[in-house]
């Protein structure tokens, strides 16, 4: 089974990952894990990308690609994974479906978590952490027992900066008009699926399960 999990930040595209993997025993293959685990292994297209880290720039397509295909080829993917945080862009879809295609294998479900944006927005924007200690609240889904003030330490909670409302905002339109191309690109394949994500975490799951095991 193999799957690629898509939605905006702050859909809870991280906790239903964790119960996709646990359910149906395949790897979670993050951008970001995939990235860590090339350079520690100093595979040469990790160098490669370290290189370009280093000096501050974005990894090329091809570089990136080139790690995934690295990752996709490991034992542990026989029966499936599910990836998350790529592809992010068409021609990067394109890629996975010839590499993927050269190995016998295809993507199977794109499993889109649909979110109300100011819904987002209450999610982005809650977060406080505290000065002293580093402990996160957020304001409506867990709050402090004393406003602005740390559970822990009682030290002051702040709101960063990329926290608040207009840097937020600018973010998710960004990745909106970023996603738009891609969602429309598996809809043409077919493999699409959205699910309501404004659901509880385990609703939400419950819709996925039933389309990854054929019931919807």
């Amino acid at each position: 089974m193999n799957i690629v999990l898509m939605g905006l930040p702050g859909a809870g595209k991280g906790t239903q990952a964790e119960k996709i993997v646990a359910e149906f025993l395949i790897p979670h293959i993050s951008t970001g894990d995939m990235f860590r685990s090339a350079i520690k292994e100093g595979t040469k297209m990790g160098l490669e990308a370290k290189s370009y880290m280093d000096q501050g720039l974005l990894v090329p397509d091809e570089v990136v690609i080139g790690i995934v295909k690295d990752r996709l080829s490991k034992e542990d993917t026989n029966s499936g994974f599910l990836l998350d945080g790529f592809p992010r862009t068409v021609a990067q879809a394109e890629a996975l479906d010839k590499m993927l295609g050269e190995m016998n294998k295809e993507i199977e479900h794109v499993i889109n978590i649909d979110v109300d944006k100011n819904l987002l927005l209450n999610r982005l924007t809650g977060r406080r952490i505290c000065r002293e200690c580093g402990a996160t609240y957020h304001i409506i889904y867990n709050p402090p027992k004393i406003e602005g003030r740390c559970d822990k330490c009682g030290g002051e909670l702040y709101q960063r900066d990329d926290d608040k409302e207009e840097t937020v905002a600018t973010r998710l339109e960004v990745n909106i008009k970023q996603t738009e191309p891609l969602l429309n690109y598996y809809q043409n394949k077919q493999v699409l699926r959205t699910i309501e994500g404004n659901q509880e975490i385990d609703e939400v799951f419950h819709s996925i399960e039933k389309i990854l095991r054929g019931q919807a």
